[in-house]
């Protein structure tokens, strides 16, 4: 079976190949994929996919088997892996529940109370400033309003300066949308109106070289403004302190006495400014593809609110914001069958397994009152997602604001999708919409 539509960014223009990984997960749920060159990336050795709901837990589960340290986690062998092992996303235990304790003893229930709360003052704002006062109009949902709910909320978590919030639009569109052209350059923050801090970290934004390629966004060396950025907020958070996140996590102590260290709070702060951002920035636009290219089970969730909180979950399955991630066998080890050898790349498809028949009843079918609904957008076992609590916060109180204020919604075009092999990004989603009463 030609698996080739699964490495190509460009496959994803148009959504994911659906059919293909369906008969793949019938016929071959452990299946080999080449990698060969494309798109000026060079060939790489080759995985094995992992397809079914079942293989993609055990996976994720066995950190002693399924190691995301030993090859880390992106599916592209990593420039600098030195580096990039750093990452608590790239770690394992017990390096990586050290980090992970600290960080949850930093959600305190007041700051989690206070994030809440501005989540949903925020979400009344975006849809305020949408609407404006007007009966009826329309708007790009991706940019316009997806795209800040997440950065204010980022901003509010990590401490950074709402002003400044921008630049973390621009760190993920550099990393996450390195593959298409539209992102990889990314520059709308222009630092007018930004902090001293932002603007000095501007001059360092990496620009495209002679031959139009931007440096690997996945390095330290391809995100100099991002870390400068984090080393100067760790310098004003240790000096005077806030009630936000990084500024609990900055002054946490560890098991032995030891304190975050200032490389683990800037690879913690890429962690949450390009990682927590993107996948929120681009499940919002998907629910809202989802309820509109099913007006039925709109039309249901307008008329039972109460389902919302289920159906966010339903929007966080279908559309599967992180479709794949990485492991790397530190072992022989058999799978479904299949014998993976020791050092042999593994990527779980969150979107297969969102899609697993066995699990999910009809599950291409869009469904607000599915119940049960274990999907696996969030992860699995040691490494999953801390931010989902708010990520759901954020998506019921954008959602419930969006269907308050208004009494239609509809496309007003087609959406324009990332190229992209990891992130099932939105870039536009043009609606026209109606005020209610």
């Amino acid at each position: 079976m030609d698996s080739a539509p699964l490495v190509d960014p460009a496959t994803y223009e148009t959504g994911p190949p659906f059919e293909l990984l369906r008969r793949l997960r019938a016929d071959t749920p452990v299946a080999w994929v080449d990698e060969p060159a494309l798109h000026g990336q060079p060939a790489g050795p080759g995985f094995w996919l992992v397809l079914r709901h079942a293989d993609v837990g055990r996976v994720l589960r066995d950190a002693a088997t399924f190691s995301s340290w030993l090859g880390a986690t992106q599916v592209r062998d990593a420039a600098d892996l030195d580096w990039v092992r750093r990452m608590m996303l790239n770690m394992d235990p017990p390096d990586h529940s050290r980090l992970r304790r600290l960080l949850t003893r930093s959600f305190t229930p007041r700051a989690v109370a206070a994030l809440t709360e501005a989540i949903q003052a925020t979400a009344a704002r975006l849809v305020d400033r949408m609407v404006a006062g007007a009966r009826e109009g329309r708007s790009d949902f991706a940019k316009d309003v997806a795209a800040d709910l997440p950065l204010l909320t980022l901003a509010d978590v990590l401490g950074v300066p709402a002003e400044d919030r921008w630049l973390m639009f621009d760190w993920s569109n550099r990393v996450i949308g390195w593959q298409d052209p539209d992102y990889a350059t990314s520059a709308a923050f222009d630092g007018t109106g930004g902090t001293a801090m932002a603007r000095e970290v501007l001059a360092l934004r990496p620009v495209p070289d002679a031959d139009g390629r931007m440096p690997d966004p996945r390095t330290r060396a391809g995100m100099p403004d991002l870390y400068a950025y984090a080393r100067l907020l760790a310098e004003e958070k240790r000096r005077a302190p806030g009630n936000d996140v990084m500024s609990i996590l900055l002054a946490q102590v560890d098991e032995g006495g030891g304190r975050v260290s200032d490389a683990e709070f800037e690879n913690t702060f890429w962690l949450f400014a390009v990682a927590g951002n993107e996948t929120l920035r681009n499940g919002l636009p998907g629910g809202l593809i989802a309820l509109l290219q099913h007006p039925e089970q709109l039309a249901v969730l307008r008329t039972h609110p109460s389902l919302l909180p289920g159906a966010v979950d339903e929007m966080l399955r279908w559309w599967t914001p992180v479709m794949v991630f990485r492991r790397t066998a530190t072992r022989d080890v058999e799978l479904a069958g299949v014998r993976i050898g020791a050092g042999d790349k593994v990527v779980v498809s969150f979107t297969s397994a969102n899609r697993d028949e066995s699990v999910f009843a009809d599950p291409d079918r869009f469904d607000v009152r599915r119940s049960p609904n274990p999907h696996l957008s969030f992860g699995h076992g040691p490494h999953f997602c801390l931010g989902g609590q708010l990520a759901r916060a954020q998506m019921r109180a954008l959602f419930g604001e969006l269907l308050r204020r208004t009494g239609r919604l509809e496309l007003d075009g087609s959406p324009a999708l990332l190229r992209s092999t990891f992130q099932r990004g939105v870039k536009r989603l043009p609606i026209r919409w109606l005020c209610a009463g």
